[in-house]
């Protein structure tokens, strides 16, 4: 979670290269070789099956417009940027709110970061229309939910004791809660993938849930199996 700037301006962008499917360590921009770039079958298996059932929707019902998007898979602690016309541009590891949960607490983004309780900390699961502009010391960053205080940005300086780029590149998952709600990427994401496509439009982000059903966080989702339905009779 990040605090809000009196004024919300601005969009920002990543030219479209095939996937920048970097190992952690390269993502985060380590100096080090990439390792070959993974097949689609790879990069598939890196997400949860609610994000492959959401990205299979999206594509199908076209619920981008055309716009780009990122899905958000906190059960595998990682994003996957699509352009506007679904294909996928790249997928890096995530770090997100340190509380499990789905909703954002009432009034939280009002709140300053010292009064945010442990179990408010969470990165609220839906369906955002994400723009670029400022946050508290002229931080530009992509306001995934303004009302919340929700940003997606790259890992803010300071707080060592955090140890955020340790969790990021690390191989498991479990560690990758720790912030207050935002959602913190490696900066080759966000700077050569983010922000070319979402500087003039933005796009959608969508964050699958930890425990609510998929349905009642994507309604749309409940019509997936009559897309494409031929009529006969």
């Amino acid at each position: 979670m990040i605090r809000h700037f009196p004024a919300i301006v601005g969009l920002a962008m990543i030219a479209a290269t095939p996937v920048i499917a970097q190992d952690r360590a390269v993502a985060e921009g380590a100096a080090e070789k990439a390792p070959a770039k993974p097949s689609a079958d790879d990069v598939a298996g890196q997400r949860s099956a609610d994000a492959i059932r959401v990205a299979d929707w999206i594509a199908g019902a076209r619920d981008n417009g055309t716009l780009p998007y990122i899905i958000v898979d906190k059960k595998a602690a990682a994003a996957f940027l699509f352009d506007a016309e679904g294909k996928m541009i790249a997928h890096a590891p995530v770090l997100i709110g340190i509380a499990p949960g789905d909703d954002a607490t009432p009034g939280v983004g009002s709140k300053s970061l010292a009064e945010i309780g442990p179990a408010e900390k969470t990165t609220p699961a839906g369906r955002f229309l994400a723009r670029f502009g400022l946050a508290a010391g002229r931080q530009r960053v992509l306001w995934v939910d303004y009302a919340t205080s929700v940003a997606m940005h790259t890992i803010p300086p300071g707080s060592p004791k955090e140890k955020r780029r340790d969790r990021m590149l690390s191989p498991t998952i479990e560690d990758n809660r720790i912030t207050f709600g935002c959602i913190n990427v490696p900066k080759i994401f966000y700077r050569k993938g983010v922000e070319p496509l979402f500087r003039k439009k933005g796009g959608y982000v969508y964050v699958m849930p930890d425990s609510k059903p998929i349905e009642d966080v994507f309604p749309r989702l409940r019509v997936q199996p009559f897309l494409g339905a031929g009529v006969s009779g």
